[in-house]
């Protein structure tokens, strides 16, 4: 017999409808370079690092409820137009896995203090639809994380929608190590598929929503982070490519 959290998740997936809206996205998802300073001379937080291009930040998508099954988007991955109901969290703690090219990194969402960012993420991944997909940015000076959840590898994607408001946010605006909190651009209404993980204690300004930690595997992200970027710089690509195969839950 399905259990709950099952039965709730294919309801979802029968109400989405299967209509991709594109938006342009900030690359980081988080904030632009005029806004909140990351404590470096020509660097945003979670924006755009020295040297990136400009990308336009998104207008928010509606909040309608979702309605039809979703439609397949590049690479299969599922795409969508609104937001998956919050009561999908059930209220409780998920336990799960990130299967990556780079080792397994276990984590826990908590479905009680973030509960519309858990279940987006919940039905996202039972999806499939971050499967395949490739860790694009990679934070080493001011604010230390890896960026996952975008399809093009850019940033510049969203799931179809975007959502808010923001929901457990760290008063302090300490992020500790392992955190896992969504990626948005300007808006704090513009939360989508991109997350990021702190790999070391960050203090980010402007509020992110947390709704989950690793619990294991850490060590892994921190190996990437000293390989540093692509390019050499404090704000770009991972030099170690690091692709989502798949997560469990």
């Amino acid at each position: 017999m399905a259990s709950r959290h099952e039965r709730l998740l294919e309801g979802a997936r029968s109400e989405v409808r299967a209509d991709r809206r594109r938006t342009g996205r900030l690359i980081a998802g988080l904030v632009s370079v005029a806004s909140v300073a990351c404590g470096l001379a020509g660097c945003a937080l979670l924006g755009l690092g020295a040297g990136l291009p400009d990308l336009p930040v998104p207008t928010p998508a509606e909040t309608t409820r979702p309605s039809v099954s979703p439609a397949p988007g590049p690479g299969g991955q599922a795409t969508y137009t609104a937001a998956p109901d919050p009561a999908l969290a059930e209220g409780r703690q998920w336990t799960g896995a990130l299967r990556t090219s780079v080792g397994d990194i276990s984590f826990t969402l908590d479905g009680a203090a973030a509960p519309q960012a858990t279940a987006n993420f919940v039905v996202l991944a039972s999806d499939g639809y971050y499967d395949g997909s490739e860790c694009h940015r990679l934070t080493t000076e001011g604010i230390y994380v890896l960026q996952c959840g975008s399809l093009t590898g850019d940033g510049t994607d969203d799931p179809g929608y975007q959502f808010g408001p923001l929901e457990n946010v760290p008063p302090d605006g300490i992020y500790p190590p392992g955190t896992i909190a969504m990626a948005r651009a300007q808006a704090e209404d513009s939360q989508g598929a991109q997350f990021f993980i702190t790999y070391q204690e960050s203090s980010i300004p402007g509020g992110y929503s947390v709704f989950g930690h690793v619990t294991s595997g850490l060590e892994a992200l921190k190996q990437v982070a000293a390989a540093g970027t692509a390019d050499g710089g404090p704000d770009g690509r991972p030099a170690i490519p690091v692709t989502i195969d798949s997560i469990d839950l």
